[in-house]
């Protein structure tokens, strides 16, 4: 048998073992965390909906209506009337012919890649894809191949020998880095070898294109050129939950083949009727957009006056390269004695070399608390951790 506690042990001393923290209270910038109020530049909520009163509304007269759970998968008795009504929205918000409701994203992922494919095909990603897509192409046993980070060049190359039916499959926006998919050039280069391109938006949708349509209406890209759309409903919508969207023949194709859909328990009504209430504020309230990138310019020039190593982003990820894992470690830990909550990105997340500190900001953040990390950072960067200093 395996030594699971020499494993851990190993693991603690190489600086990579994980630890969770226990917050109290709603989600914001300001957090209790361990029983510590914290300002917080780590959490996904980046329109600040998660605590919005307006969802918390919505989401009792789910639970009055619907009670807590579904009770069933959504091909036994769960799907409602208001997971209905949901994905009937989705699709109008993405400009697709229809959406269909997973549970979670990796769910959503592992679901839809390995109902396309099989062991005869092809499968070419992006090598900073996120491991739910890594994940559902295994899990497909379809030829797995994966292309250099956004490098057009070597996808043509690798289409070029791809046997069976082909599927390309990239992040929208990359969670790690926070830069956005060549999303044109993957569909140009995706429709010359006859093969369908699927994007991940999880960390699009909300933030970026018009009405927070996400990366790929940003790229002015539509069903046609992107058949398969795969969105989260935890981050900027603010709930919990997935969606795929896309043609009428693949949803039902879904419905059909996809295990985790088929033999999932559905989410519950009431998280789906808070969900209604979030997308109609996350289309309707431009002025979150807005905000959220004037923090995100004000974070990173801010940023760039101390000299830290910033990563090509204009979303709301902005990270801070600083290399190995001892420092991305120290760096969060001094952050954190000052009352700053900033996550250490360390492998296998990221690749060797590029530990780093994943600033994420939100628009319920405020100039004052972006300045206040800035100053913590400032001190932090003139003491003895001069590794994040730009070169």
């Amino acid at each position: 048998m395996r030594d699971l506690q020499q494993e851990l042990d190993r693991r603690r001393a190489d600086g990579l073992y994980r630890t969770r923290r226990v917050t109290d209270g709603p989600q914001g910038p300001e957090l209790v965390v361990d029983g510590r109020r914290m300002l917080a530049f780590c959490s996904n909520d980046y329109l600040g909906l998660a605590a919005d009163p307006r969802l918390a509304e919505a989401l009792k007269r789910g639970v009055a209506r619907y009670g807590v759970g579904a009770g069933a998968a959504h091909l036994i008795s769960g799907h409602s009337s208001v997971h209905h009504a949901l994905e009937e929205e989705l699709a109008a918000f993405t400009g697709r012919d229809r959406a269909l409701l997973f549970s979670t994203g990796y769910m959503a992922n592992l679901g839809v890649i390995s109902a396309l494919l099989s062991r005869n095909d092809s499968v070419c990603e992006d090598r900073l894809n996120h491991a739910s897509l890594i994940d559902g192409g295994l899990l497909s046993r379809a030829s797995l191949k994966r292309y250099a980070h956004a490098d057009v060049a070597a996808l043509d190359a690798q289409l070029r020998h791809a046997p069976g039916h082909k599927l390309v499959v990239s992040d929208g926006v990359f969670s790690m880095d926070g830069d956005v998919a060549p999303l044109a050039a993957l569909h140009e280069t995706a429709a010359a070898h006859d093969a369908w391109l699927m994007v991940d938006d999880a960390h699009g949708i909300g933030v970026l294109g018009p009405q927070g349509q996400g990366s790929v209406a940003d790229a002015g890209l539509g069903q046609d050129q992107v058949p398969v759309l795969m969105g989260t409903l935890g981050k900027a919508v603010g709930t919990a939950g997935a969606f795929v969207a896309g043609s009428e023949a693949l949803i039902e194709t879904l419905i059909q083949a996809a295990r985790p859909y088929i033999y999932t328990t559905a989410m519950p009504p009431a998280v789906a009727e808070a969900t209604r209430a979030a997308l109609r504020i996350v289309a309707e309230e431009e002025w979150r957009r807005e905000r959220l990138l004037g923090l995100v310019q004000r974070f990173r020039h801010g940023a760039q006056r101390l000299g830290l190593k910033l990563m090509a982003s204009s979303t709301p990820i902005q990270p801070i390269l600083l290399g190995d894992t001892a420092t991305a470690n120290r760096w969060s830990d001094a952050l954190q004695r000052e009352g700053i909550l900033v996550s250490a990105i360390r492998p296998p997340t990221v690749p060797d070399g590029t530990a780093r500190l994943r600033v994420t900001l939100s628009a319920a953040h405020t100039p004052a608390h972006v300045e206040a990390l800035l100053a913590v950072l400032a001190e932090i960067s003139e003491r003895q951790l001069p590794q994040g200093r730009a070169s």
